[in-house]
């Protein structure tokens, strides 16, 4: 039998009294429990709600791992950002002990590093592009001050997301355009495989639609 320790972590004590960011990562390491972890045991469940950038200087998360550590259980996580963000603090970690992310079941240790690494680079490479694309706007002479400059560098960002979200689903998407799925089936499909938005949802017709935009593709 398998047994885990579960932590889950939201970056705001308002995400934390509301339940937003919560419900969501509850939802996938229970999808995960359902249908592959096989004959398990949960020993305990660890929750924090503290900012990405407090590292592992969490109350809950050290817990958590040293739990895991003595009763050499596996932690279990809906997501890896949900330990950092910081691929030497992964790192770390998936060398005390075992490590499993819902999102992706069946990622051993090695994919793990090397999914951390990748995500730290394409995390790099996207605040530089950002910036790059401020600049541009200032140069055009667009003024960028205050509660405008703050709001033009939350839009591009948004914008330069939702390209990396799209880019991140095209190896799926693109299969599914040339059988001729409807958006609804899309949709299913990505669910269905536990895949989420950046948010945290399920993918809509709407979401799927607006993804195909982004990569070029159409039905």
């Amino acid at each position: 039998m398998v047994q885990f320790v579960i932590y889950k972590r939201v970056s705001t004590k308002k995400q934390g009294d509301s339940g937003l960011g919560l419900e969501a990562q509850e939802r996938d390491i229970q999808l995960y429990l359902d249908n592959y972890a096989g004959d398990h045991e949960v020993i305990d469940t660890f929750v924090d709600v503290l900012s990405g950038k407090d590292g592992v200087r969490r109350p809950a998360f050290l817990e958590a791992v040293e739990l895991a550590k003595k009763t050499k259980a596996t932690l279990l996580v809906a997501k890896l950002d949900r330990i950092s963000r910081d691929v030497e603090t992964i790192a770390g970690v998936i060398k005390r002990i075992d490590v499993k992310v819902a999102v992706m079941p069946h990622a051993d240790k090695f994919q793990l590093h090397i999914y951390a690494a990748l995500a730290e680079q394409e995390r790099e490479f996207i605040s530089i592009r950002t910036k790059q694309a401020l600049a541009e706007v200032k140069a055009k002479g667009v003024k960028l001050g205050g509660l405008r400059d703050k709001t033009a560098k939350r839009n591009v960002a948004r914008k330069e997301q939702a390209k990396t979200d799209a880019e991140s689903l095209r190896g799926l998407l693109e299969p599914m355009v040339k059988q001729g799925l409807s958006l609804r089936a899309i949709a299913a499909a990505l669910n269905d495989s536990g895949q989420r938005t950046s948010r945290g949802s399920t993918y809509q017709p709407t979401t799927v639609q607006r993804a195909l935009k982004r990569l070029e593709l159409s039905l």
